[in-house]
């Protein structure tokens, strides 16, 4: 009930308020824009919850599948909006859609968005129905004192990933030259997804999983167990990604290549990100979630910080040192403060070990490509070998760890 009223007003002041923020932001005639942006923020806010309980009730298959009924609905009309209606068109067989500049108007790009938010409300009629059951004043007012100071954190949250780019833009004076920096760290930053999808995947569920076992007599164990499992995945995307950069930067055009220094940092900094996630579990679990709040305003501050005296001199190369600074600093204050308030015995020389083989086996490959001059196929021939190494080092470490599991679960 709480989301369906805060999602009426806001999305009802865009509706009513469209005419004046459309020329408020120089989109004059461009009304329609901000009525379906509003239908988009609806419902996705009045989906939020029963995509939570559907993680909540470890419904996996059916979570998955009703994202990707929702992204193959928007990849299915932006495709028929962009290329086959126009394609129907230049033979003459269908009137053109409302166009801009000769191109069918973005207007399309935002009705395939809504259409996608939509068509997945009517699979959660069960879901709804528990509306039924009426409003708990007293359970909101406990809520909202919890969630209150997540609202913080998230739009500091957005700070740290939006504000480089923004920053980039405005603290370098030739505009046609900051255009390109942005361009080059965006196409260059894709190449840390395979990380960020990883945490993306494990965050939706990681957190049911930290809840429901918050009552359980090992439960400061298994949070210390699932952060040593995680930096020990991400270290190894970490590698693959770095050792085998020569197959991944296909992934982005060739004259975004320049900018490849900044993958590794990158890809570090996303990787002390999925620490801090995991790391944070402390302040939900103890309510304290204004010290949580506080830890990403405080990550904020650095990345503004950082920013403003780096981009001048560096670039989009300070934008990146930056986020990895932030992401490394907000996951060391909340390992601080976890310890204080929610002590869990995490593995913190492993986890260090694991980090330093990951940025040996990538150093070792990054000298000896300066050293030896190779050419890229026998480069990569090196790396896989480099790769097969970590691997092999890695397993003895974990050796005892992996046969254990594996007699438990009689593979072995």
């Amino acid at each position: 009930w709480s989301l369906i009223g805060s999602s009426a007003v806001f999305s009802g002041l865009l509706i009513l308020f469209a005419t004046p923020l459309a020329n408020w932001t120089n989109n004059a005639g461009r009304e329609t824009y901000f009525i379906l942006f509003a239908i988009v923020f609806a419902a996705d806010a009045l989906s939020t919850i029963p995509f939570a309980l559907l993680r909540q009730r470890n419904e996996a298959m059916r979570f998955v599948q009703l994202r990707i009924l929702s992204i193959g609905v928007n990849i299915g009309l932006n495709l028929l909006f962009y290329l086959i209606l126009p394609f129907f068109n230049s033979k003459g067989i269908f009137q053109p859609l409302d166009t801009e500049g000769g191109v069918p108007s973005i207007r399309w790009m935002f009705v395939a968005l809504v259409v996608s938010s939509l068509v997945v409300l009517p699979f959660f009629r069960k879901e709804f129905q528990m509306l039924r059951s009426g409003f708990d004043a007293a359970l909101w007012r406990t809520m909202f004192r919890y969630a209150n100071p997540l609202i913080i954190m998230g739009l500091a949250g957005m700070v740290n990933e939006t504000l480089d780019r923004v920053l980039l833009k405005s603290l370098i004076a030739d505009q046609r030259f900051a255009e390109e920096q942005i361009g080059i760290y965006s196409a260059n930053y894709k190449l840390s997804i395979i990380i960020t999808l990883f945490i993306q995947a494990f965050r939706f569920a990681a957190e049911p999983f930290f809840f429901a076992q918050a009552q359980g007599d090992n439960s400061r164990r298994v949070y210390a167990q699932v952060l040593k499992y995680f930096m020990i995945v991400c270290s190894t995307i970490f590698v693959g990604v770095m050792l085998f950069l020569p197959i991944f930067k296909h992934f982005i055009g060739k004259s975004y290549w320049s900018g490849l220094s900044v993958v590794p940092i990158l890809l570090l900094a996303n990787l002390f990100l999925g620490a801090y996630y995991n790391l944070s579990i402390w302040y939900k679990l103890t309510d304290k979630t204004r010290l949580g709040a506080l830890v990403s305003i405080g990550g904020a501050v650095i990345t503004l910080i950082l920013n403003y005296l780096w981009i001048p001199t560096m670039g989009y190369v300070g934008s990146a040192w930056a986020t990895l600074i932030c992401y490394f600093s907000m996951a060391g204050a909340s390992y601080v403060l976890g310890q204080h308030y929610f002590p869990v015995p995490y593995p913190l020389r492993r986890i260090v070990s694991y980090l330093a083989l990951a940025l040996s086996a990538y150093l070792i490959s990054e000298m000896l490509r300066d050293a030896l001059d190779l050419t890229p196929s026998v480069f990569l021939l090196v790396n896989t070998f480099l790769f097969l190494i970590y691997a092999f080092v890695l397993f003895k470490m974990e050796e005892t760890e992996v046969r254990d599991f594996l007699k438990k679960n009689k593979w072995a």
